[in-house]
């Protein structure tokens, strides 16, 4: 029996790609073993958000072909989607299938094979269509990731992702009630629906987000439904009004920030302005007091001063952020950012991440503690010894209890250990 080994860079979108392809390898026949075992086939699903993601890509590659002389490299993701010559090109490199064709990954590999040769299989993506992929097995047999759309087209000044993703499309609403309905079936209580840029959801159909938010909600056997990263500007009064309607929909909201600086998001190209995210974050908590806001922040964006940076700071304790994911800005070759003037030292980057860090472990605690004395209903994923297990609100704050993984229970939270609740199960 042929064996596969898989490597994942990058975002969750290529987590889930990564797994939908070694179901595809294993429904052939082959066996699945670690990335470090003696493998026939290696898989690297690569990254190209930043030059470190390129670079971190190029060694995984590289480093395989090395301590594995007599394998067939796969190489797809966004970084393949990039420079497929470039890959191609590289010791053992059989396959190179960017961001489409995935579904084909067997095929297009057994024939290079068969043919000793390289196949590029990576495409213009101007037609593109939307390619489903689906996966049977997800995290702790808790909650699945569903993927229902692909591509963005908001070119950001910082981002590389709309050359490399391509445009804008969708799973067929039909597609995602029945792939619901499957992961509802095969016991899974939680679904986190994702894409590339979620909020353009049904572009060019009748359909929205909120459609596809509904059908997977309605789906048999699926309790809860958690929502990936939105737009500020998805948050509409109609928006917040209709989801807060809807039980088994997360009360956690990660709405991509960037910057709390008005003029570092003009620079950024983002859509909106500090006081039109706060307006958002404020409308999500009329309809839903004790949601949780999320977002990722950028720091050191080119041109950032130390007045611009402490905006960001007083805005983030402005609107409550319950968690944020810091990034040090990173060039980006082929971006408008890379070109532009005042690129910001090193040195300040890391300086302001671990204040940025440090605040958000501060609003993360803050908010933890003003949800003691609360019931909040959990769902328990891994146990944590002692009869124990560990879980997460509809907030996504890790909860730990005496309780049993896979268990949904309503849990009272007593008291707190940093940004981790402890409780007790009411029933």
């Amino acid at each position: 029996m042929s064996t596969i080994a898989t490597y994942t860079l990058g975002c969750k979108v290529n987590q889930y790609d990564t797994e939908a392809m070694l179901e595809s390898f294993e429904r052939a026949g082959y066996a699945a073993v670690p990335f470090q075992d003696e493998a026939d086939v290696y898989l690297i699903n690569t990254c190209t958000v930043t030059g470190t993601g390129d670079q971190k890509s190029l060694k995984t590659i590289r480093r395989a072909a090395r301590e594995h002389p007599e394998c067939a490299i796969v190489v797809c993701g966004c970084l393949a989607q990039r420079e497929a010559e470039k890959i191609a090109a590289m010791d053992n490199v059989r396959l190179v299938v960017g961001v489409q064709r995935r579904g084909e990954v067997v095929e297009l590999l057994e024939r290079a094979l068969r043919e000793d040769t390289t196949i590029n299989a990576v495409a213009p993506l101007k037609d593109a269509g939307f390619e489903s992929l689906f996966i049977s097995r997800h995290e702790g047999k808790t909650r699945a990731t569903m993927k229902i759309q692909e591509g963005c087209d908001r070119y950001c000044s910082y981002c590389i992702i709309p050359s490399v993703r391509g445009p804008v499309r969708s799973m067929a609403l039909s597609e995602v009630a029945k792939e619901a309905a499957r992961l509802g079936a095969a016991g899974y209580r939680e679904i986190v629906v994702t894409g590339i840029h979620l909020a353009s959801y049904g572009r060019g159909t009748e359909h929205d987000l909120l459609s596809a938010i509904r059908a997977v909600h309605a789906a048999p056997g699926v309790r809860r439904v958690r929502l990936g990263s939105l737009e500020p500007m998805t948050v509409t009064g109609d928006f917040a009004r209709e989801v807060s309607q809807l039980k088994g929909l997360m009360r956690q909201f990660h709405l991509s920030l960037q910057s709390g600086s008005a003029a570092v998001l003009k620079r950024m190209h983002r859509r909106y302005t500090p006081e039109e995210y706060l307006a958002a974050a404020d409308t999500l908590r009329k309809y839903m007091p004790d949601c949780a806001v999320t977002t990722d922040i950028i720091v050191g964006f080119p041109g950032e001063t130390e007045a611009e940076f402490s905006e960001t700071l007083a805005f983030a304790e402005q609107a409550k952020l319950a968690r944020i994911h810091v990034f040090p800005y990173s060039r980006r070759t082929g971006t408008v950012a890379d070109r532009m003037d005042g690129q910001v030292d090193e040195a300040v980057k890391k300086d302001r991440a671990r204040r940025l860090i440090a605040l958000g472990n501060q609003l993360e605690r803050r908010f933890v503690s003003e949800l003691l004395g609360t019931t909040q209903e959990v769902l328990f994923e891994t146990p944590a010894g002692d009869g124990l297990a560990e879980g997460y609100t509809g907030q996504y704050v890790r909860v730990r209890a005496k309780a049993e993984p896979g268990q949904i229970a309503r849990v009272r939270l007593e008291k707190a250990d940093g940004t981790l609740a402890l409780g007790t199960v009411t029933e």
